[in-house]
């Protein structure tokens, strides 16, 4: 799959299913890809090996920070061509032990922050009259989980904001494609808290028998921002080995 020439910001792309997409968009020929963040331990190693790879700060759910990063890219770079909403947190616990501020920094980051940066970039999609927007939903957001009502309801939000997004951004004929992808339960610095017995559960849901990698998903983010996929937009792609809860 080819990225030549493609312009592309991945926030919370520092680390994890981030730093995998932001790695395969340079290796697929992306003429920038800058990674979104607030901390960039031990990415040194990536810009060294990927030119095309830039940092760039970035508070996903302040409209300021948004909106400057954007300003910058499309300076430097003469325009924005994908977006993808990967930055993301999770503090589960069931309802009756959930705090209100462990409610409200997952929705803050994993829904507000995928609005915020979805329009901070959309005038200058628009302008061009083309781009991708690639968000993180999951598995938990289509299905449920047990102790991650915030998590799910994030997760839920983003396939619904990018089924009307689809819809809203085309309706003059601009080319701009919105779609999303739900991992199941990938290998990551977010899942190495999760207990053993837990990620031992779910491998044994999941036909194909093992955890996703983080490549798994940097893979269908590449199909999904590149020419191979020009005709698809307002789609949820379940990456995750066939889980059945």
């Amino acid at each position: 799959m080819n990225l030549e020439g493609k312009v592309c910001l991945v926030t919370g792309g520092a680390r994890g299913i981030g730093r995998a997409i932001v790695e395969a968009y340079a290796a697929a020929g992306a003429r920038a890809v800058y990674a979104g963040d607030l901390a960039f331990d031990g990415f040194d190693e990536v810009e060294r090996q990927y030119p095309a790879v830039k940092r760039i700060d970035l508070n996903v759910t302040n409209r300021e920070s948004s909106e400057a990063a954007v300003s910058r890219i499309v300076t430097d770079e003469g325009g924005l061509d994908v977006l993808v909403n990967n930055a993301g947190i999770t503090r589960d616990g069931l309802v009756q032990k959930m705090s209100d501020d462990d409610w409200d920094a997952v929705i803050n980051v994993n829904l507000k922050g995928v609005f915020v940066m979805t329009r901070a970039v959309l005038p200058t999609m628009l302008d061009a009259n083309a781009g991708v927007v690639i968000s993180m939903s999951s598995v938990v957001g289509l299905d449920g989980n047990i102790g991650q009502s915030n998590y799910a309801a994030t997760k839920g939000g983003v396939v619904s904001m990018t089924r009307t997004w689809a819809k809203e951004f085309a309706r003059k004929g601009a080319q701009i494609r919105v779609n999303a992808i739900a991992p199941g339960f990938i290998r990551t610095p977010m899942t190495e808290t999760v207990p053993q017995k837990v990620l031992d559960l779910m491998v044994s849901k999941t036909p194909l028998g093992r955890m996703g990698e983080a490549a798994d998903i940097a893979n269908a983010a590449t199909f999904l921002a590149s020419d191979a996929a020009s005709f698809v937009t307002g789609q949820v792609l379940r990456v995750d080995g066939g889980l059945v809860f």
